[in-house]
């Protein structure tokens, strides 16, 4: 049985066009919305809900692309010193791969169809990976001397609660009505690489 592969320049082609969408939405949001408290931080971080969508359609592909989305738009182009960065935008990757992970793991049917899937979003794509990546990444701003540990707090909230906005707002509806039309492309991965 002879078995198809997937172009390897495709998914090339998707990870260079995910790594520019995903950094200018990045920076859009760090710059129209931010949160006064703390660098990188926006008070309504629009990139994180496409981060996922991208990376439950794409797997890896766009596990990857959310972390370099995160690491030039959030924070090379806000000045971030290099040693804080390589380290801060891991917060990214962690949002995106919890609920890649669990999807996969769970079986999840990427339409929402079934109630159990609409709860293992709101568990593992909305809530979990959201505040691990905001306590991620306000703790790495701590670490990093970006932030006083007194501002980790609202800072944290800020970053959580504006990404559950986000997320819940755009991620349901994409999945639930772009998911079919994805699945039908080449690029569409149903594990993490394949």
């Amino acid at each position: 049985m002879k078995i198809a592969h997937k172009p390897t320049y495709s998914f090339l082609l998707l990870l260079i066009a995910l790594i520019i969408i995903n950094t200018l939405l990045a920076r859009f949001a760090v710059l129209v919305l931010p949160f006064g408290g703390a660098p990188g931080v926006s008070s309504l971080y629009v990139a994180i809900a496409f981060m996922i969508l991208f990376t439950l359609w794409f797997g890896g592909y766009g596990a990857i692309a959310a972390y370099v989305g995160c690491f030039i738009g959030s924070g090379v182009l806000s000045g971030f010193p290099a040693g804080v960065n390589w380290y801060w935008s891991l917060s990214g990757l962690w949002q995106v791969l919890i609920p890649l992970v669990a999807f996969r793991m769970l079986s999840v049917d990427l339409s929402l169809g079934k109630r159990r899937d609409i709860i293992i979003f709101v568990v593992f794509g909305l809530i979990i990976n959201n505040a691990f990546g905001a306590l991620w990444g306000t703790v790495t701003l701590a670490i990093g001397n970006m932030i006083a540990w007194a501002d980790v707090t609202p800072a944290f909230f800020a970053w959580f609660i504006g990404n559950v906005i986000v997320t819940a707002l755009i991620v349901p509806l994409a999945l639930r009505h772009g998911t079919p039309h994805i699945q039908k492309t080449k690029v569409f991965v149903r594990n993490y690489w394949d």
